[in-house]
C-alpha cells in the first residue's frame, strides 16, 4: 500500500477537458467547486488550483472500471493511500485524487457525494436531499455541473476568501427558488452561519415536494 502527503502538482485542466476524459462513463458525473459555480455565471472568476469531479458513491466502481489508465488515491487528512484496482474507497473517504497512470501530475479529484435511490443526500447532514434530476445543471457547450446553490452550501462550512468571493459573485445571479434553498439548508444545518441574513427571507423550497 503505497501512502504519501497530499502535495504534488496540478495540471491545469479545464471542464471541456474533463468531458473529453470521461466521455466513457455511462453514469452521472459532475463539475463541482469552484469550476462549477463559474460555469454557472459563464464564465472564470479566479484561478483554480485543481478541478473537481463529483460522481454518485455507488456508482464510484463504474467509474473507477471505466478509467483502466488511471491512477486513483484516497485523500483523507492531509494523507494519500493508493487506491489498489478493484477495491472500493473506504466509507470514510469522500474524495480520491486522480491522474492518468503514465503521470506525476495531479488532473482532478473526485468528490463522493451520497445518494438514496433517487435522490442526492447531503454527507454532511442527511436532512437535506433533492432530486437527483435537479442537482445537475449543464452549461450551453452541454458540460454537466453541480447546482451553484449546492456548490455554496458546500462552501460554507469553512469559509475561506475565496469562497466569500465565489457567494458574492454567484448569489445575485441566483434565482428566488436558488436562494431560498440555500437559506433553508443553512438555517438547517448552521442557523447562525453568516450568509443566512445575505440570502432571501427563509421558505421551505417546493421542489423537493
Amino acid at each position: 500500500m503505497e501512502v504519501q502527503p497530499t502535495k504534488g502538482s496540478w495540471r491545469t485542466g479545464s471542464p471541456s477537458e474533463v468531458m473529453s476524459w470521461l466521455s466513457c462513463l455511462t453514469v452521472s458525473w459532475w463539475i463541482a467547486g469552484g469550476w462549477a459555480l463559474d460555469l454557472f455565471v459563464g464564465a472564470q472568476g479566479r484561478v483554480h488550483g485543481d478541478l473537481d469531479v463529483g460522481v454518485l458513491r455507488s456508482e464510484i466502481m463504474d467509474v473507477l472500471v471505466a478509467l483502466p489508465l488511471w491512477e486513483f488515491f484516497e485523500a483523507k487528512e492531509g494523507v494519500l493511500t493508493r487506491l489498489d484496482a478493484g477495491n472500493a474507497p473506504r466509507a470514510e473517504v469522500n474524495s480520491l485524487w486522480c491522474r492518468p497512470a503514465s503521470s506525476s501530475i495531479w488532473a482532478l479529484e473526485l468528490v463522493l457525494d451520497q445518494s438514496e435511490q433517487d435522490r442526492w443526500v447531503f454527507r454532511r447532514d442527511a436532512r437535506i436531499q433533492r432530486p437527483l434530476a435537479t442537482v445537475i445543471q449543464h452549461s450551453p457547450e452541454g458540460i454537466p455541473y453541480l447546482a451553484p446553490e449546492i456548490q455554496l452550501l458546500y462552501k460554507a462550512r469553512n469559509v475561506r476568501p475565496q469562497d466569500q468571493a465565489d457567494f458574492d459573485r454567484v448569489v445575485p445571479q441566483l434565482d428566488v427558488n436558488a436562494r431560498a434553498w440555500l437559506k433553508w439548508a443553512l438555517c438547517t444545518v448552521e442557523p447562525d452561519h453568516k450568509w443566512i441574513s445575505m440570502l432571501d427571507p427563509h421558505r421551505t423550497p417546493e421542489e423537493d415536494d
